[in-house]
């Protein structure tokens, strides 16, 4: 199937081309169909799989006839950065159009944005928050939407913000046509679904799995020694961008200046940052002038760099779901990518429901000449929590454990096992695979 089949209008087709598209990712295969006939749509699908495209040339092609000068299509987002990429992509699909989009979001001057409103763009994509801010003030119209896209709508409801999606809906007319996109379903998400969507078309891509260009690997590290890990890593394995993720924001901004000390263009992106500076670490890591974006979840999803070679978990997601969200960031548009992951002991149940959901077990992989026996000056707990390093020496055991049950994670590959020090018992690295 080609993008000619959809008999676009010939200023979006000319957008397309000027772009590279040539055949349809499935999602927009799947979908494009539908949206254009008018229908709602509930999509499940992945980040990089063109589920952006795959609602933004049916609004266009539907905007192309009718008024201007008012809002006529809403998509609402999540984050700042997937607003900033959905913007660019109505602005490069419909470059031909002379269709106007703006973006609304908090962090940055509200003056500006209503300035921009009373422009008389056609489309907007906004955040919850600000969104809801000028719709008190009555600073934006949206009595004329025609079509709303509520995307990543599980993050959306990771993120608190269901309740205010819910509020924006009373500003929405009743008579529209709805696109619902979200990666996963949880039961909360699926009942705002049923609420907005009258008789969907569903359609379903690469649900709840990473895609199969993704390699996985585990590294079974204690926590001191995560830093020199990833040190030692970096300077071992050939990449290209890479995006580490932590759990903390203070873990973003140590690692990304412990990185720097070590030699490496690293820089961090979380939550604490400016507009300003948060933009600007996402253009130094897209233009490659940096070559390794330190991040919390807020990065996991919407991150459109093409080139991220190899995602690595400094600290491994809390659920599988948040694993495919990250992982869904390397080996897209069928190039292939790297997913290591940093493990303690602590760490079991989540590896389990990793496995589950890419129906294997992972390997484990054991540096050659790295030091894992060596204490670390401090813990990297230790250091947020500003407790001793020593009082975080054991690991931690979560409900339903004892320490007896700490083992080796994942799968053993064909190689020489060792029996467990005697006084390391546990946290003897598994030298499954070694590079």
């Amino acid at each position: 199937m080609s993008f000619q089949e959809f008999n676009l209008h010939p200023k979006i087709a000319a957008g397309v081309n000027a772009l590279g598209y040539v055949e349809p990712t499935p999602i927009q295969t799947q979908a494009m169909p539908a949206v254009l006939e008018g229908r709602d749509v509930m999509g499940l699908a992945q980040t990089g799989t063109g589920k952006t495209a795959a609602f933004a040339l049916p609004i266009l092609q539907r905007l192309m006839s009718g008024p201007r000068g008012r809002i006529r299509a809403l998509v609402i987002s999540p984050t700042r950065e997937l607003a900033e990429q959905i913007h660019d992509d109505f602005c490069d699909l419909g470059q031909q159009t002379g269709l106007r989009t703006a973006t609304v979001y908090g962090g940055v001057g509200f003056m500006p944005q209503k300035s921009k409103l009373n422009g008389k763009c056609e489309i907007v994509v906004a955040c919850p928050g600000r969104l809801l801010d000028h719709l008190g003030r009555r600073t934006i119209d949206l009595r004329h939407v025609e079509v709303l896209v509520i995307d990543e709508a599980d993050q959306l409801f990771d993120m608190g913000f269901l309740p205010n999606v819910r509020q924006i809906l009373r500003h929405l007319p009743t008579q529209r046509q709805t696109l619902f996109f979200s990666a996963t379903m949880p039961r909360d998400v699926e009942a705002l679904a049923r609420d907005v969507l009258g008789d969907p078309v569903r359609v379903q891509v690469g649900f709840c799995k990473p895609a199969d260009t993704v390699s996985h690997a585990l590294y079974p590290v204690k926590q001191q020694l995560k830093t020199p890990l990833l040190v030692e890593l970096l300077k071992r394995v050939d990449t290209e961008s890479v995006l580490v993720f932590t759990r903390t924001k203070h873990r973003a901004a140590k690692l990304a200046q412990q990185l720097g000390r070590a030699g490496f263009g690293a820089t961090a992106l979380q939550g604490n940052l400016s507009q300003s500076k948060r933009q600007s670490a996402l253009d130094e890591f897209r233009r490659g002038s940096v070559r390794i974006l330190v991040a919390t979840d807020l990065a996991a999803r919407g991150l459109d760099v093409l080139s991220i070679s190899h995602v690595i978990n400094y600290d491994i997601p809390d659920t599988a779901d948040a694993y495919t969200h990250r992982i869904g960031r390397t080996g897209r548009a069928s190039q292939t990518g790297e997913a290591y992951t940093f493990v303690t002991p602590d760490d079991r149940t989540q590896v389990r429901q990793i496995e589950r959901i890419l129906g294997a077990q992972i390997k484990q992989v054991r540096l050659n000449g790295f030091n894992y026996d060596a204490s670390g000056s401090r813990d990297e707990f230790a250091r947020e929590s500003g407790r001793p390093a020593r009082q975080q020496q054991r690991p931690r055991v979560r409900e339903g454990q004892s320490r007896s049950n700490y083992t080796s994670f994942g799968s053993r590959t064909n190689g020489p096992s060792r029996k467990p020090h005697p006084r390391r018992g546990p946290w003897r690295i598994s030298d499954a695979q070694a590079l």
